[in-house]
């Protein structure tokens, strides 16, 4: 296992490996004392010093380091190509850290018009208290988000694809607009994950993860991760998350690590069967409009197609009927489990209007009554599309 600061280092380390590669292998040295191929779950809070001040391989309490979530750190650095990786105890928790990094009462940061219902909720119920001010805007119109911008503009910050709308915005151009701002870039992709999708390597500062939805991927585990470039901003945030204490807990961090394994071959099922799905909802006479960059007819699958190796695992519809049709649809379904949350091994459906998205009621993100979310498993998809047919029948 290597030191406490190992995660802060060149991607380039990993010599050009597959990502395949990469994630099965960067972070898991195997065990020195007993060749475990897997390293240990280091389930300790404090550690033996050699002398006051003399640290083993610079732990000495695991709110400040722990050797498993140093593993994960390192992993979660090398797939999105960054020098720095942090694991948190929630998705939120990494956002919440970031924030109070990154900005001071008095700054200003944009947002997206469909950004995720938590995150939104920190914004307008947690850090606007604090004298952060914040603008809804089009992150998916790059002239939007530049006319949102102000002189105290921190940062921007970008979800693609979005939730729920899988709305697709362009990295790259986002990134120019924040350069010339003098702010940094956000994304949050949690929902492509790094397999799908690079934003470092697009021009972003900070990726975003919650490492509970893809990355886990087993519908086990809460957690959440940044990943960034800037070896300054990396040591900043290390300091925050160490002085605010929303670390990864080492079972938590082991169990993300296992589900990295096979990050990449989940993915891939992932994206075909979310692709069958959207098309055979795109036909359904009682579907009125299918989200997915998958489908051609997306007005982001040009851009998604240019920054994205798939479309992805999340489908969203709107049905005829309304809100009551659309509950229905969710209640009926049996193959998918109604219930929040995403990215897991086996398929879920929910209603975000009444779950995932009911804190942004009555605000510029509230989303469509008749929407319908599906996070598509990687069961066979004979099945599922089945079992949508039965639920929408």
């Amino acid at each position: 296992m290597t030191d406490t600061h190992s995660s802060d280092r060149d991607a380039a380390d990993a010599g050009g490996r597959s990502f395949e590669t990469i994630a099965i292998h960067a972070g898991n040295t195997a065990d020195p004392l007993t060749g475990a191929v897997v390293p240990p779950i280091y389930q300790v809070s404090t550690y033996k010093q050699d002398g006051v001040g003399g640290l083993r391989g610079g732990y000495e309490y695991s709110r400040s380091a722990n050797p498993t979530r140093t593993a994960l750190e390192e992993n979660l650095a090398a797939l999105e190509g960054g020098r720095r990786g942090l694991a948190f105890a929630s998705g939120l928790a990494a956002e919440d850290c970031l924030l109070r990094t990154l900005l001071a009462p008095g700054d200003h940061v944009v947002i997206p018009n469909d950004a995720y219902g938590g995150t939104f909720r920190l914004f307008a119920k947690v850090v606007s208290r604090w004298g952060v001010e914040f603008s809804v805007a089009d992150t998916s119109d790059p002239a939007a988000v530049r006319a949102a911008l102000t002189d105290r503009t921190k940062a921007i910050w970008v979800e693609t694809p979005s939730n729920p709308l899988l709305g697709i915005s362009d990295i790259a151009a986002l990134g120019a607009v924040a350069r010339s701002a003098g702010a940094r870039l956000v994304v949050d992709n949690t929902f492509a994950s790094p397999y799908l999708q690079q934003p470092l390597a697009l021009g972003a500062d900070v990726v975003v993860h919650s490492t509970t939805k893809y990355m886990g991927g087993h519908s086990d585990v809460v957690g959440g991760a940044l990943i960034v470039n800037d070896p300054d901003l990396g040591e900043e945030l290390a300091y925050h998350q160490n002085a605010m204490g929303a670390v990864a807990g080492p079972f938590d961090a082991w169990l993300v690590l296992r589900g990295i394994k096979t990050l990449a071959v989940r993915m891939d099922r992932h994206s075909e069967n979310a692709t069958r799905i959207a098309e055979m909802l795109s036909t359904h006479p009682r579907v009125t409009r299918v989200l997915y960059p998958g489908l051609p007819e997306h007005p982001g699958h040009e851009t998604a197609a240019k920054q994205m190796k798939a479309f992805g695992g999340m489908v969203s519809f709107q049905v005829e009927g309304g809100e009551e049709a659309a509950v229905a649809v969710c209640d009926r379904a049996k193959l998918f489990t109604l219930g929040e949350s995403l990215g897991g091994v086996e398929s879920l459906i929910e209603h975000p209007g009444r779950m995932t998205h009911a804190s942004a009621a009555g605000s510029p993100l509230e989303v469509p009554a008749d929407l319908v979310r599906l996070s598509v498993g990687i069961e066979n998809s004979a099945d599922l599309l089945a079992d949508l047919r039965q639920a929408l029948g």
